[in-house]
């Protein structure tokens, strides 16, 4: 039962983990203004709205690794043969990552990917319970 309870913060603290990191290799890469960076809502909507595609892109690879990892983080740790866990925190992803795009001008693109992505945690999920991977 422990495990059950456990699987979804484990999922998403793995997702956070992964989609940090990714961010921050887009930010070297293409760095926000440091308006952004300390929380200026204002000036994160401005560097969202005329930020280079590739900025823009590598918080959806953040997100597809998220979804992945978090998937297989929490089927595995549930150890019960099902995706429940799984979905939970793709579903919770979900729902923060539509926040934030409401509250960004984000692309149409970003969207439509913004929101797939997170169907990802079915193949993390997926890869889980096939095989006998040990967390």
């Amino acid at each position: 039962m422990l495990r059950k309870i456990l699987a979804v913060p484990a999922g998403l603290i793995a997702g956070i983990i992964c989609i940090t990191i990714i961010e921050k290799i887009g930010h070297q890469l293409y760095p926000p203004p440091a308006g952004a960076a300390s929380g200026d809502m204002l000036a994160m909507k401005e560097y969202v709205a005329h930020a280079p595609f590739m900025a823009l892109f590598f918080v959806i690879i953040g997100y597809a690794l998220a979804a992945f990892v978090s998937g297989l983080t929490a089927s595995k740790i549930s150890n019960n043969g099902k995706h429940t866990a799984a979905v939970i925190c793709g579903i919770v992803f979900l729902l923060i990552t539509i926040y934030m795009m409401v509250s960004l001008p984000t692309p149409i693109w970003f969207w439509i990917l913004g929101i797939l992505v997170w169907g990802l945690v079915f193949a993390g999920s997926k890869l889980a319970l096939k095989n006998k991977i040990h967390l």
